[in-house]
């Protein structure tokens, strides 16, 4: 029997963003607003900011790697933070879903 499983939340460094975007509704949320720890909402906005200066170097392919790598990271951190939900995680430079 096929399971499809909804993604909840998107980690995504689209620019103007916020580093979360609600995957079912569409839009962007802001990280306190779903319960995020102080320190991962510190993170992320840091992750988004450098994810938003690579958009304007026209991502570079090492910081897109590297910013990819770490979205990977957080991806996970709110998975485990937000244990109900279903994270996953876009990659705005590649522009494809990763996870």
């Amino acid at each position: 029997m096929l399971r499809l499983v909804t993604t909840d939340f998107l980690i995504d460094g689209m620019l103007s963003g916020t580093g979360v975007r609600d995957a079912v509704e569409g839009g962007y949320l802001q990280p306190t607003a779903i319960g995020l720890s102080t320190s991962l909402v510190a993170d992320v906005a840091d992750w988004q900011r450098r994810y938003e200066d690579a958009h304007f170097t026209g991502f570079p392919e090492d910081a897109v790697a590297s910013l990819d790598v770490e979205g990977l990271a957080l991806r996970s951190r709110v998975q485990a933070e937000l244990s109900d939900k279903s994270v996953g995680y876009f990659s705005n430079g590649r522009m494809i879903r990763l996870a």
